[in-house]
């Protein structure tokens, strides 16, 4: 009974956060435009539980978390949405709700469509410099290639990483030779 309640209560309070801010989800570039957004592209969330703060302005989502997009799979035990208004017309005091960064903690997993994966204790999303930074354990897998360290950057927008280590842990990264098909 819980669980169908809280699921209730997701569906009845997440619905009119996300239909506001969807548009706002950009988690990897638009090659038509350039933008950096995936227009039309909708992210669903589901978890135990969700408790919205609209004073601190986040949506907290614990247990058993899971976010789905056409592009990614995203699972944890927490992940929490940082937003804030900004307003869209002054004249009708309206106010669209703009995306700060999403913070996902406890044994996250990213999982993309092609076959990757990469996984940490935590990874965090900014919004504005569409990156994810992966700490904790960080490692991403592609195939039977990987590569681990502290930190560990993914650059959305320009389709790179960065890969760093500190103090005795150096970078690792094992890369599988292929066959070259002529």
């Amino acid at each position: 009974m819980s669980t169908l309640r809280s699921r209730s209560l997701l569906v009845f309070y997440l619905i009119p956060i996300l239909a506001l801010s969807v548009p706002l989800i950009s988690w990897a570039q638009d090659k038509v435009g350039g933008t950096g957004k995936l227009p039309g592209q909708s992210i669903v969330i589901n978890s135990d539980s969700i408790e919205i703060d609209n004073k601190r302005k986040t949506v907290v989502f614990t247990g058993n978390v899971d976010a789905k997009r056409e592009d990614l799979f995203i699972t944890c035990e927490r992940m929490v949405l940082y937003y804030h208004e900004r307003p869209t017309d002054k004249t009708l005091n309206k106010n669209e709700l703009k995306i700060d960064k999403i913070i996902a903690t406890g044994g996250v997993k990213i999982t993309r469509p092609e076959g990757g994966l990469a996984t940490a204790e935590q990874a965090t999303y900014y919004q504005d410099g569409e990156k994810v930074v992966l700490t904790g354990k960080p490692k991403v897998t592609q195939g039977n290639d990987f590569v681990e360290g502290t930190i560990i950057t993914l650059f959305l927008r320009e389709n790179r990483s960065t890969v760093e280590g500190s103090g005795d842990q150096k970078v690792r990264a094992i890369i599988t030779p292929r066959d070259v098909k002529r």
